[in-house]
């Protein structure tokens, strides 16, 4: 019983060590940029514009869809919208979509694109932002050499501090009405992209950047609809709202576009946050817990009823007297040096053979010397093994006891 207890508790230790590293494993995890979604409370996030619009009374969707989902979808009027939607994206566009969504806009409905083109916020640092922009607004942007910002090092190396750039109006227009200045904020450093117009068609510049002087808030219409195109991606964030004028610029914007009865819609499906994506509603799942729940008494149970904290313990039986004889024979291998085992074999030697006692400490050479079955290399070999013996020179002692033991054979032959 109090082995099973013991268990227990280790068990139990297990447990809570798991869980706490699973619990505070994002910790440990290398911190990730928000990236520009209605569910993303981090600097780049926009939910702070999403919440505002709506307590205001604004009907605000966030789009989890393609764009070619649009034109089939009751629940919102066929014109004046408006599509909020960041570049570079996440999730690749298709071109059926990007069709879709220019016969959406053209039937009346107007698209704002906010682009980092000439800010840098950490989510886009390594995104194709003048591709995915060139495909919603059909502008193209061609980056040019320009001085850098004075922060600024190289464009893959994250800025020291957080530089701002500033928008300014070129003039009136309802959408920069009672606007002074915007801020924009960029975490890598930011380019400078020329604006051209590859067909046919028209687009107004309505505001600079005030530190280069290039322009960064273009509309163009397009049919029925307008497109607003901001080069600065970072105006409507969650820690850039509210900072200057950036608010009153997305309120003009609402305003002059949004319906009575239509919404603003924030294209979340581009940045990775697809209808199919719903933390909350997985967490509240119970049958989340119900599974863990089983897993947890299963394993409980396969620990207390089939771990042993102690091996069994087995009969020790008595060793043989070969394995006595072995272990002896290796100890004294490790002691006892070669050339004192040497003499002692050629002392038990000499007294095994049948020759009379020679005179104290002579060996018998001259009886072997004259025995006719010895050869004479082997009796050669045993006198150098003799004086390497006793000159304290090592002696291979299998060899001389092997030699040995086929010159007793032959004598005894």
């Amino acid at each position: 019983m109090r082995e099973r207890l013991t268990t227990l508790a280790c068990a139990l230790g297990a447990l809570v060590i798991f869980a706490s590293l699973f619990l505070h494993g994002a910790a440990l995890a290398p911190e990730r940029a928000a990236l520009p979604t209605t569910a993303e409370r981090g600097d780049s996030g926009l939910l702070g514009a999403m919440t505002w619009l709506a307590g205001e009374g604004i009907r605000t969707v966030s789009l989890r869809e393609r764009f070619d989902t649009l034109a089939r979808r009751r629940d919102l009027p066929p014109r004046g919208n408006l599509l909020i939607v960041s570049a570079p994206v996440a999730t690749a566009l298709k071109l059926g979509e990007v069709n879709a969504l220019d016969r959406w806009v053209r039937a009346g409905n107007t698209l704002l694109v906010l682009a980092a083109l000439s800010d840098k916020p950490a989510w886009a640092a390594g995104g194709f932002v003048n591709a995915d922009a060139s495909l919603f607004t059909g502008l193209d942007f061609v980056m040019r050499a320009a001085p850098p910002l004075p922060a600024a090092r190289h464009p893959i190396v994250p800025l020291p501090r957080t530089v701002r750039a500033t928008l300014t109006p070129n003039g009136p227009h309802p959408y920069v009405a009672g606007v002074a200045e915007a801020v924009a904020l960029s975490d890598y450093t930011p380019q400078v992209w020329d604006t051209t117009l590859p067909r046919s068609g028209f687009v107004l510049s309505l505001a600079h950047e005030r530190e280069r002087g290039q322009a960064v808030l273009w509309v163009r219409p397009a049919g029925a609809g307008t497109v607003i195109v901001s080069g600065f991606a970072s105006l409507f964030s969650n820690r850039a709202l509210g900072l200057a004028d950036n608010a009153r610029l997305l309120a003009n914007i609402v305003s002059a576009s949004v319906a009575p009865a239509a919404a603003v819609l924030f294209d979340d499906e581009h940045q990775g946050l697809g209808i199919a994506y719903d933390p909350g509603r997985f967490y509240r799942d119970p049958r989340l817990y119900a599974t863990l729940g089983v897993l947890l008494a299963v394993w409980l149970a396969w620990v207390l009823g089939s771990t042993r904290l102690h091996l069994p313990r087995g009969e020790l039986s008595a060793p043989r007297e070969a394995e006595l004889v072995r272990a002896t024979g290796t100890f004294l291998a490790r002691v006892l040096p070669p050339a004192a085992a040497a003499r002692r074999m050629f002392a038990h030697f000499f007294r095994r053979l049948p020759v009379r006692a020679p005179p104290a400490g002579e060996p018998p050479w001259e009886w072997l010397e004259h025995q006719p079955r010895l050869a004479r290399a082997d009796l050669r070999q045993l006198r150098e093994w003799y004086a390497d013996a006793y000159s304290d020179r090592r002696v291979p002692l299998a060899r001389l006891h092997n030699l040995m033991i086929r010159t007793e054979r032959q004598l005894a032959a």
